[in-house]
């Protein structure tokens, strides 16, 4: 039985990886070719305004996608993880506030892709180390 522990334990980061790669890098490739269904007609009105504006400012949902696309990419690859996690910080934040008081049925999906995506950094938590240093010299 120590030997499944271990086991899965070692896959686990690999996993998580491309839980949090896989949908990203096929929601960044979908936003940018135009392939993403317009929000159901269902939604409630601030989470419709929300998007709306996001929309209407031109540029927004396109940084989004290149971000969701360049992070998921870095994640799927295994390259550049802690910058990709860096990257999807303030967009997974974001996605949990807006499920959270806009569009509640989301919630535990953005809650499970927050929570992996703090496992990661966990694990890659190295890496975080001086950025998280209250002083450090210049280099």
């Amino acid at each position: 039985m120590q030997f499944i522990g271990r086991s899965f334990s070692r896959f686990f980061p690999v996993v998580a990886r491309l839980l949090v790669g896989l949908p990203l890098l096929l929601a960044g490739i979908a936003g940018l070719l135009g392939l993403t269904p317009p929000p159901p007609a269902t939604l409630p009105a601030g989470a419709r305004d929300f998007l709306a504006a996001l929309e209407r400012s031109g540029y927004m949902l396109r940084l989004i996608e290149v971000t969701q696309l360049l992070a998921g990419l870095g994640l799927v690859s295994n390259r550049f993880v802690p910058l990709a996690l860096a990257l999807l910080a303030p967009f997974l934040v974001n996605s949990l506030l807006f499920h959270l008081f806009l569009e509640p049925s989301g919630l535990p999906v953005a809650a499970v892709f927050l929570a992996l995506a703090l496992y990661l950094a966990w694990c890659h938590r190295g890496a975080f180390r001086t950025l998280l240093a209250a002083r450090t010299p210049p280099a």
